[in-house]
């Protein structure tokens, strides 16, 4: 029982140590490590630039097997926001009706003993 006392005592010690002296390093552990991200903004906007024309050639690749219209870049970006417009009336509608049902319950009649 003492030994486990102990060993619990010395672990927590040392836990303290470490974030007292964490607390104390002027810097970050990013500065300690002099570590730096695989990449920037600016290189992950350009890959997903090129993703969406990737996935816009194949997806005209399919249609002309199919010998429908090709898609452009402004009929994606057409679709998407007409995708979001549904997306956002759905959310709206939604709310709606969860408040509409929050406020049929709050002026539910109830019964002198408190039952409906």
């Amino acid at each position: 029982m003492a030994a486990v006392l102990v060993a619990t005592l010395l672990v927590g010690v040392m836990v303290i140590l470490l974030v007292l002296l964490a607390r104390g390093y002027p810097g970050s552990g990013a500065d300690l490590l002099d570590w730096k991200p695989t990449r920037d903004y600016e290189t992950e906007i350009e890959l997903e630039l090129e993703d969406v024309e990737q996935m816009l050639a194949a997806q005209n690749a399919y249609r002309r097997k199919r010998g429908v219209a090709e898609l452009t870049e402004a009929d994606a970006h057409r679709m998407a926001a007409e995708d979001e417009a549904v997306r956002e009336r759905a959310r709206m509608a939604l709310d709606d009706r969860l408040e509409r049902g929050a406020a049929a319950k709050a002026i539910e009649p109830t019964g002198p003993d408190g039952d409906a």
